[in-house]
């Protein structure tokens, strides 16, 4: 077996907790054109605002992203609003490489072990990419971009215009009907969630500096080099690092029928969180030694990790397994070398 041996650097976190959001049944079909100022969110709650994805240690973005989300037996629904006064797009054929303009994302991990997920992406043209990844670029996972969400809704409404740096221009706006159909392809028992179930998801948005050159936008570039500038990504859930392609940080999306619901976390994923800084550190010295490490004193740094955690680790030098015990008292929680996470 050939481990990639690319660098996974760890993520920088005070403490393990992605953002969650319970997700109400929506109460009606959804008639899509982009707008959410209808009774069909209504009884959906926002989000918080979106923030730099790397966290608080960064400044909070300079324009307002929020979404909310609902669901029914048919379909996942996404609607994002982004405050906006330079609107533009350039991109119109489908799976382009659309974070080349501003854009809105989304991923989900229907089943949370990190392998198997998709990823969305939109421009205020309504062009999309779709495509589904085997698994994350860090364990050398290619996207599959021929990978097409069958049965996709989408719509866009612009409160201003677009293309235009003279016009007045206040938000974009997004939705996204994303059919079950297509999404249970990497679902546990390949099915829709049900009642009382969470989903790994998050959503980020990229935004580009541009200045207005001749009439119209254009990417802003560095005085001296001349090189384009990077992008700001603003996200809903901090990753902790500039790299959306971490699933295991991505929030949690509870599906309920309920009026009144709550979420706590579950202590599993605290539990696959410590083991997720295992997967971190022996892929750091797999880097630098060609082999993993078999004692687990060798790779915590304030976790202290002793008898008591009842870590189990197995390293044979090419591949490693670790696990702990999961809160129900008769099966275990593993990771290995990918970064794949299972219970057994």
């Amino acid at each position: 077996m050939t481990i990639n041996r690319s660098h996974v650097p760890e993520p920088v976190i005070a403490e393990y907790a992605p953002e969650h959001y319970i997700c109400k049944r929506a109460s009606e079909p959804l008639v899509i054109d982009g707008r959410l100022d209808k009774p069909f969110w209504e009884a959906a709650a926002w989000t918080n605002d979106f923030v730099d994805i790397e966290g608080d240690i960064k400044p909070l973005p300079t324009k307002r992203t929020r979404l909310k989300m609902l669901w029914d037996d048919q379909y996942f629904y996404f609607g994002a609003e982004m405050e906006e006064e330079q609107i533009w797009a350039t991109l119109t054929e489908r799976d382009s490489v659309i974070f080349h303009d501003n854009d809105f994302e989304i991923f989900i991990d229907p089943d949370g072990d990190t392998h198997n997920y998709y990823e969305f992406e939109i421009n205020a043209l309504n062009t999309v990419w779709d495509l589904l990844l085997p698994k994350p670029y860090r364990d050398g996972g290619p996207p599959i971009n021929g990978w097409d969400i069958k049965g996709l809704q989408t719509a866009v409404h612009i409160d201003g215009e677009l293309n235009n740096p003279h016009a007045l221009n206040r938000k974009w706006s997004v939705e996204v009907a994303m059919p079950w159909s297509s999404l249970r392809e990497c679902a546990a028992e390949g099915r829709m969630p049900r009642h009382g179930e969470f989903w790994r998801v998050n959503f980020s948005r990229v935004e580009w500096h541009v200045d207005i050159v001749e009439g119209q936008y254009v990417k802003r570039r560095h005085p001296d080099s001349g090189q384009t500038l990077p992008e700001q990504n603003w996200v809903w859930s901090s990753m902790g690092i500039v790299n959306m392609h971490y699933p295991e940080l991505w929030g949690y999306v509870w599906f309920t029928e309920e009026a009144d619901a709550s979420f706590e976390l579950p202590l599993d994923e605290q539990s696959k969180w410590q083991l997720r800084k295992i997967y971190y550190r022996q892929r750091q010295y797999y880097e630098l030694h060609g082999q993993f490490c078999g004692e687990l004193v060798t790779l915590q740094k304030d976790e202290q990790w002793s008898e008591a955690d009842h870590i189990k680790l197995a390293t044979t030098g090419a591949l490693f397994e670790a696990s702990v015990p999961s809160t129900d008292g008769c099966t275990r929680l593993y990771i290995r070398e990918d970064g794949k996470t299972w219970r057994e």
